[in-house]
């Protein structure tokens, strides 16, 4: 436990920035699912177009507020596409 002032400051900091980047990453992966259940079944060309914008969207937004490095957004939206291209879902 911190004695000094700015310690315990940067402990609630922390603690703040725990939650805004656990709700961030998580609106990230449910985006990513959204656009992999789109593929899986078989939905609109339109549909899956809307849910990759919306997942880039999400993906570059974690990028800004730092939650990601962007070379990791850069490889996680290139796997997306790849996987829309040849109608495909990760194993």
């Amino acid at each position: 436990m911190p004695n000094i002032k700015s310690a315990k400051k940067r402990v609630q900091i922390e603690e703040r920035n725990k939650l805004r980047n656990f709700a961030i990453r998580t609106s990230l992966k449910t985006a990513i699912k959204k656009v992999y259940e789109a593929i899986k079944n078989n939905e609109g060309v339109e549909i899956i177009k809307e849910a990759v914008n919306k997942a880039y969207s999400v993906i570059d937004k974690a990028v800004t507020k730092g939650v990601i490095h962007k070379n990791r957004a850069a490889r996680k939206k290139s796997k997306l596409v790849s996987h829309v291209n040849k109608g495909t879902i990760p194993a």
